[in-house]
């Protein structure tokens, strides 16, 4: 789970140094919510709190930018129908798309954060948001890249429980190609198009591995396939349809892992009506995927897009 793995970081695993503050202006403070995200964070760290989540239901954890420069985040839990549980949003900047936020925790284990990508016009900012013991989360921002006003998603891997570890960003491009790029230190090595996109919609990771990346999308038409892309260089992208139809009014997809088979949790949200939908699904394997429908979420989803809030620490195994 992803706080037990959060948990190991305590004890000494490795993290990825925190981002310098630059770039738009940082988000302002606000009186201490509560439950603010720092403290939810700090008790899911509390044994009792790990040894009943590994017992119980598997757990969505959604977070998303709103257009006011807020961030809201919930956990919802797989029933029929889901529960939801929504936590004090916090200060932010507006953004336009947002990437996986990745939870971690610096060497001596002292400072807790979040970091990952999100695009605010043309350009490509990375943030690092920072959890105080006390209080709301502070983020900070600096601008990593230009050049992305015609990109409308982007998603995150991050392959980092074993060596080869490798980290990418996938740009969706209104010119109906995928682009990626891998993530080196602060950089990023431009890895070239792969054309046969358009008509594609809403994406996520779904499944990182020492070999390939896989993402879930969907298209206009409301199709859900799964796209694996290796990690070596110049091979095609694999896509097996899921499901012909169905998908369309969604354009965000949230993913977890769920149980020790592969399985997945899938928060699908539409924006025009601002409600989300969860479902489960078994390991990915075309049209032989087995997917269950939980139902309506008793929340609101206003955000600009919606993401997974996960670790630095954490692997996704869907496909």
């Amino acid at each position: 789970m992803k706080l037990q793995r959060l948990a190991l970081a305590v004890a000494g695993v490795g993290m990825l140094a925190a981002t310098a503050a630059s770039g738009p202006a940082v988000a302002g403070g606000q009186a201490d919510p509560k439950p603010d995200l720092s403290a939810k964070i700090a008790a899911k760290m509390q044994p009792q709190s790990m040894k009943a989540a590994a017992a119980g239901p598997c757990i969505s954890w959604v977070g998303w930018p709103t257009a006011a420069g807020t961030v809201q985040d919930a956990d919802v839990t797989a029933a029929k129908p889901p529960r939801a549980v929504t936590y004090e949003p916090f200060n932010y900047v507006v953004t336009r798309t947002n990437a996986t936020w990745y939870g971690a925790v610096n060497a001596a284990g002292t400072q807790y954060y979040m970091y990952g990508l999100f695009l605010q016009g043309s350009n490509l900012y990375r943030h690092t948001t920072y959890l105080p013991d006390e209080g709301a989360p502070v983020p900070t921002f600096k601008k990593v890249g230009t050049g992305w006003a015609s990109f409308k998603s982007i998603a995150t891997s991050n392959y980092s429980v074993a060596q080869p570890r490798h980290a990418y960003l996938y740009g969706l491009n209104t010119n109906g190609s995928l682009y990626r790029y891998q993530i080196v230190g602060a950089g990023f090595k431009a890895l070239g198009p792969l054309p046969g996109f358009r008509g594609f919609k809403a994406m996520t990771v779904i499944s990182e591995t020492a070999t390939y990346d896989t993402l879930l999308m969907t298209t206009n038409a409301g199709a859900l396939y799964t796209v694996r892309i290796p990690v070596a260089a110049g091979a095609k992208p694999v896509l097996k349809l899921i499901r012909s139809s169905g998908w369309a009014n969604y354009e965000s997809l949230v993913v977890q892992g769920c149980g020790t088979r592969g399985g997945s949790l899938i928060v699908a949200v539409d924006h025009n009506t601002q409600s989300g939908d969860q479902y489960a699904m078994s390991k990915a394997n075309g049209a032989a995927t087995a997917i269950t429908a939980y139902g309506k979420i008793p929340a609101v989803f206003d955000g600009v897009n919606h993401v997974s809030f996960t670790t630095h620490y954490d692997q996704l195994v869907g496909e």
